[in-house]
């Protein structure tokens, strides 16, 4: 099926011998000639792909930026800004309010053409029917892609507890989880250990620049016996050149980490003990896919940052308000919605 494209432009020539470039290419295309016009288009055409001329009368194409990412159903439609703005601060601007991408005027067919190409093919892959499909989608790409690529290359095994690598090594490899699970913490200068990650099947773990020596800024141990992937740094830099799918499914990894780093320091910073710890129980939920969540209370604390003997007594409240069940190293949620409701 032809993909649809929007293009709003205010100037007739560039209007008409742009569409006449995309039509040519195999593109259902839909033209306007102000920013009103094109999101009332917008949202009853809904394309694929929006391409977007910035200096326009009665709304400009920031403003048509800014109405579509409050638009639902336009959130996620990549958005090319076609502008002869050339500053810097003009690109900034429009990248910055969320724009896939920025080409300038005049431009060349082939960079145009490639542009339209590299947004509508990664708005497939990311494309969601639902947030759970869209996870499930990217971590079937990515372990399938470097399991094929890596086939030949030589499985790791660690038993339970063992040093993968420590804070200060030179980081010459980046890991991947065949089985098994890992954690990686650092340690406070008074000896207390906080966690940092937990990993398992098909994660990745000890990201560093893969173009700087920088060495590991935490510690990594087994938690149960597993079997890894070492890829060194060299492979894994000649395989994204080589595969850009790869590239991107890096790129959305070390983004999901970031955020979720982020989203963390802000719990552990205004968040009360009980709402931390009912936010760590839902995140390993998620994480496992399983009701029951196996993990020490010493761990379990590292990882929230807090004391082993105030995560138990967090604990016994949600014991004995019906929301969780708790066994040796492990814990089973009850009512997830409570949990999620504890303030």
């Amino acid at each position: 099926m032809k993909k649809k494209i929007l293009f709003i432009e205010d100037d007739a020539i560039v209007r008409e011998n742009t569409a006449e470039i995309l039509k040519l290419a195999n593109y259902n295309v839909l033209v306007s000639d102000n920013g009103k016009d094109g999101i009332l288009k917008a949202k009853s055409y809904q394309p694929d792909l929006i391409i977007c001329d910035i200096l326009m009368p009665e709304l400009d194409g920031y403003g048509v930026l800014q109405i579509m990412m409050r638009t639902k159903e336009l959130q996620k439609t990549p958005f090319i800004f076609m502008s002869a703005k050339t500053n810097h601060s003009d690109v900034r601007k429009g990248m910055d309010l969320g724009a896939s991408d920025y080409i300038t005027k005049p431009f060349e067919e082939s960079e145009l053409l490639s542009a339209i190409e590299c947004r509508l093919k990664r708005n497939d892959v990311f494309k969601k029917k639902s947030s759970k499909e869209n996870v499930e989608i990217i971590k079937k790409i990515h372990f399938e892609d470097l399991e094929k690529a890596f086939k030949d290359k030589d499985k790791y095994s660690f038993k339970k507890g063992k040093t993968i690598y420590c804070k200060g090594n030179s980081s010459n490899f980046i890991f991947y989880i065949i089985s098994g699970e890992v954690k990686t913490y650092s340690t406070h200068e008074e000896g207390k250990e906080l966690i940092t990650g937990l990993f398992e099947k098909h994660d990745f773990f000890g990201f560093t620049s893969l173009s700087e020596n920088v060495p590991y800024n935490e510690n990594a141990v087994t938690i149960k016996e597993s079997k890894l992937l070492k890829i060194g740094k060299k492979e894994l830099y000649d395989l994204i050149r080589q595969n850009p799918q790869i590239a991107i499914n890096f790129l959305d990894i070390l983004t999901e980490n970031t955020n979720s780093l982020k989203e963390s320091l802000i719990h552990m910073a205004y968040d009360s003990v009980r709402k931390k710890t009912a936010e760590s129980i839902l995140m390993l939920k998620t994480k496992s896919k399983k009701n029951k969540i196996e993990i020490s209370r010493y761990d379990l604390a590292s990882l929230i940052g807090i004391a082993k003997e105030t995560l138990i007594r967090a604990l016994a409240e949600f014991k004995e308000e019906g929301v969780i069940k708790t066994g040796r190293n492990t814990i089973k949620i009850l009512d997830a919605q409570k949990l999620k409701n504890i303030r």
